[in-house]
């Protein structure tokens, strides 16, 4: 008996390292969805670099516990599943998001983002973000501007100069 509450206490401390470990953290309700459904989440989850499992409320009550993220525990009711993001913030929203708009049996509850628990309206507003990638693009072409116009400028100069020239002559 003792070796599983040594498991069970091994589980908790697991889960409790993910949500302290995690930078975005997203709670769902995967009730009603088919088990193809969920192998076509947890594939579009994973190529995004995201965990995804099916947890006990009972033993994730305590991991929020342990983890002083008590205010999770209203959302940890009926069937859940948990995508825990250790490199990127958005990537979980993002693809339970979009998977729920075709999915209504994917109920997104609630989230724990850098430490900080967030509503649905808060998952939401970070699944409509760009991605890391589009954020590094747009900041990218904003640095580029300016040295393109710099450019255009130099060449607009000497341009106007060789035609200056070949008058001249």
């Amino acid at each position: 008996m003792s070796e599983a509450i040594e498991s069970k206490k091994q589980v908790v401390a697991e889960i409790a390292e993910k949500f302290q470990n995690s930078k975005s953290t997203i709670i769902t309700d995967y009730r009603g969805l088919t088990v193809a459904e969920m192998n076509e989440l947890r594939s579009q989850l994973r190529e995004a670099g995201v965990e995804y499992r099916v947890l006990k409320n009972t033993m994730t009550r305590r991991a929020t516990s342990e983890s002083n993220l008590n205010e999770l525990d209203e959302h940890l009711v009926g069937p859940t599943a948990v995508a825990f993001s250790q490199e990127d913030v958005v990537a979980p929203a993002k693809v339970l998001h979009t998977f729920a708009k075709d999915h209504q049996a994917l109920e997104i509850k609630g989230g724990v983002v850098e430490g900080r628990v967030v509503t649905l309206d808060e998952v939401k507003a970070l699944a409509e973000l760009p991605s890391r990638e589009g954020l590094l693009s747009m900041l990218l072409s904003v640095m580029q501007a300016p040295v393109r116009n710099f450019a255009l400028a130099v060449k607009a100069v000497a341009d106007k100069e060789d035609t200056g020239e070949a008058q001249e002559a």
